[in-house]
Order: structure tokens, then sequence, then C-alpha cells
């Protein structure tokens, strides 16, 4: 589907202010990743170890944390992987908990078409 970069907000689900950050959205990433720095600063904490693999096959351990994720004039608490000082990453599970898809066109996001059948 492609990536390109949006301005995302950050904050402790817990309240306070939240921090402006420039994610690469990428369709091809499960979870967000957030700098541990910028997270340990909000005082959010872990909540799990998780083991990834990279898209190079390697596998790197990451702490996971809930963090306020800021998207538009919508704030939603989302997990996300406390990642290294230089990456900032919207994945595929934090659009869906949003329910946006990404329109590759305008490189942008757009609330998720919705089918549904009767039964």
């Amino acid at each position: 589907m492609g990536t390109f970069y949006m301005t995302i907000l950050a904050g402790n689900p817990d309240g306070g202010d939240l921090t402006p950050v420039n994610a690469l959205v990428d369709t091809g990433a499960s979870d967000s990743m957030l700098p541990c720095s910028l997270l340990e600063r909000l005082q959010i904490e872990p909540f799990q170890r998780r083991i990834c693999k990279m898209s190079d096959g390697r596998k790197e351990e990451y702490g996971r944390a809930i963090v306020s994720i800021g998207i538009g004039d919508l704030r939603l608490p989302c997990p996300a992987l406390m990642g290294p000082d230089d990456t900032y990453l919207l994945g595929a599970i934090t659009l869906e908990i949003f329910d946006l898809s990404v329109d590759p066109l305008e490189q942008g996001l757009i609330e998720r078409v919705r089918i549904a059948r009767p039964f």
C-alpha cells in the first residue's frame, strides 16, 4: 500500500499534554512504534515485552505500552512498541483501532468503508 509521513499526537493515557510527532505511516508494519525515550519522558511504562521480526529478518525484543494517540480530532489508547530514538511509526493495529484506511493516491488517511450484509 505504500508509506508516507504524517503528524500525530502521543501522550500518557492517564492524562496530560500530547506531543506532536512526525510518524511514518506503514501498512506493512503491524505495531506502531515510538521512541523509548519519548515514552519514558511521558511516564509511560511497558506492560509486556514482544519479540518482533524485522523486515530484514532480524528478531528484536521491545517493550509494549499503551499510549494515547491523537489523529485528527480523535484521541484513543493504542498499544505501541518502545523503540529506538529515531523511530516514529504508525502501524496497522493503530489504523484499525481508529477505523482508518490508507489512501495511496493522496497519501493520507480516510475513514474505512464498512460493508454489512444482512443474515
